[in-house]
C-alpha cells in the first residue's frame, strides 16, 4: 500500500521562507518521479515543481529562482525549499508520487501555506 505524507506548511510573512517535506512509501522504485502541486481557493490545482527518477527538475515560471525541489538520498523523500514567498503563493500544497510500473499517481493529503502580512 502506498502512503504519501507531507509536512512543513504554515503561515509566513511576504518575503519569508518555508520548507515542505514529503515522504512516499510502498512504491515499486525507490527513486520515483515526484512533484509538488498547489491549489489556491477558487483555482484549479497546478504543478509547481517536479523531479524525475534521475533528479532532473522542472519549475513553473512563477517560482523559478525562489523555489528549489530536491530529493533526499536514494529515497522517495523530497523537499521544496520556498524563499521570498509572495501572497499569491498561498495555497494548499500537495505532494505527488508516480509509480511508473503501474502508471499511477499517488497524492498526499495536502499542507496549507499562507503568505500574509
Amino acid at each position: 500500500q502506498v502512503h504519501v505524507v507531507e509536512s512543513g506548511g504554515g503561515s509566513v510573512q511576504p518575503g519569508g521562507s518555508l520548507t515542505l517535506s514529503c515522504a512516499a512509501s510502498g512504491l515499486t522504485d525507490n527513486r520515483s518521479p515526484m512533484g509538488w502541486h498547489r491549489q489556491a481557493p477558487g483555482e484549479e490545482r497546478e504543478l509547481v515543481a517536479s523531479i524525475t527518477s534521475s533528479d532532473s527538475t522542472f519549475y513553473i515560471d512563477r517560482v523559478k529562482g525562489r523555489f528549489t525541489i530536491s530529493r533526499q538520498e536514494d529515497k522517495n523523500t523530497i523537499r521544496l525549499q520556498m524563499n521570498n514567498l509572495k501572497p499569491n503563493d498561498t495555497a494548499v500544497y500537495y505532494c505527488r508520487a508516480t509509480d511508473l510500473h503501474v502508471r499511477r499517481d499517488y497524492w498526499g493529503q495536502g499542507t496549507l501555506v499562507t503568505v500574509s502580512s
